[in-house]
C-alpha cells in the first residue's frame, strides 16, 4: 500500500490535532507543522515497514486476516499498549 496522499496527510495530522483538542491535552511547543511533518513520517515509517509488520504475525492470522482487520488489530495493541496506560 502506497503512502497517503497529500490532502489525506493533512486531514489525518487535522484529526489528530481535533482529538487531541477534544481530549483537552496541550502538545508542548508542537507547531502544526510539526505535527505534520510527525504524522507523514508515521505514514512513511509503516510504508517502509509493511511486510515486517505483516510478517510479525503467526501464519494463521497472516493468512487470514484481511488488510483491515491487520490494522484493526494493530490500533486494538496500541491502543491497550499506550493509550490505556496498561
Amino acid at each position: 500500500m502506497a503512502i497517503l496522499s497529500d490532502p489525506d496527510r493533512l486531514a489525518g495530522a487535522a484529526d489528530f490535532s481535533g482529538d487531541i483538542s477534544a481530549a483537552r491535552e496541550a502538545i508542548a511547543v508542537c507547531t502544526k507543522t510539526d505535527i505534520r511533518a510527525a504524522f507523514n513520517a508515521y505514514d512513511q515509517f509503516i510504508s517502509d515497514n509493511q511486510a515486517a509488520i505483516n510478517n510479525a504475525l503467526p501464519a494463521t492470522a497472516k493468512a487470514n486476516l484481511t488488510v483491515p482487520q491487520k490494522a484493526r488489530l494493530m490500533l486494538a495493541v496500541i491502543r491497550k499498549r499506550y493509550l490505556t496506560g496498561t
